[in-house]
């Protein structure tokens, strides 16, 4: 089948205005919950889109691992070309994708950096060999091959033998602190239910949008 004839119908129930709680961050709660419950796989996975020194944008995928009112919080080298972007241009965009549930979720907002105590938690509880894998790796920058990684990585396991791996010192958190989200429900007839909320002084405006 050709990529201009492959069709899926949405036939999933309809989201009405009724169907939202005010608070958008509470509402992604929910949706994450069903998506996690249904068994989708990395239902915390978001795609990010930064903006290079040229004005460009640039998408990547990522793992959110905090949602709270502040925002979405997640982590990188920060060094990396998202990083480096990031640090210049403190806005993003996001994109979590739940197709299973023909559901998706758009956040737009401003980027800052979590503080390095929450950086130091999270990094203590990730898998050792992630630990020293953030060591090891110069990311976003060209490599000659597999066998540089690998060397990279010996010489930190080597390094860290017998001891906790701390955090480096170029690798942290950052959160998207939203000012909009638009959830977003797949209908029949590409007649999809999206609903926008707006950041305001006082709260949120929830708006219907045409699909």
């Amino acid at each position: 089948m050709s990529i201009r004839d492959r069709r899926i119908q949405y036939e999933t129930a309809g989201l009405d205005r009724g169907d939202l709680v005010d608070d958008p961050m509470v509402q992604w709660s929910h949706w994450y919950e069903q998506a996690a419950t249904a068994g989708l796989a990395e239902p915390n996975a978001m795609a990010i889109a930064t903006v290079d020194e040229n004005g460009h944008p640039d998408s990547r995928v990522v793992l959110a691992r905090g949602a709270d009112d502040r925002g979405f919080v997640f982590y990188s080298n920060i060094t990396s070309a998202k990083g480096r972007q990031l640090t210049h241009h403190p806005v993003a965009s996001a994109v979590f994708a739940w197709l299973d549930l023909h559901r998706q979720v758009r956040v737009r907002g401003t980027i800052a950096r979590v503080d390095d105590a929450e950086s130091d938690a999270y990094f203590a509880s990730r898998p050792r060999g992630s630990q020293i894998g953030a060591w090891a790796s110069p990311q976003s920058q060209p490599i000659a091959d597999r066998g540089e990684l690998e060397r990279l990585v010996d010489e930190r396991t080597r390094e860290f033998e017998d001891r906790e791996v701390p955090r480096p010192n170029f690798w942290g958190g950052w959160i998207l602190r939203p000012s909009t989200m638009e959830f977003w429900q797949g209908r029949p007839s590409r007649l999809h239910d999206r609903f926008c909320y707006e950041r305001e002084v006082d709260g949120w405006k929830i708006t219907r949008l045409a699909p």
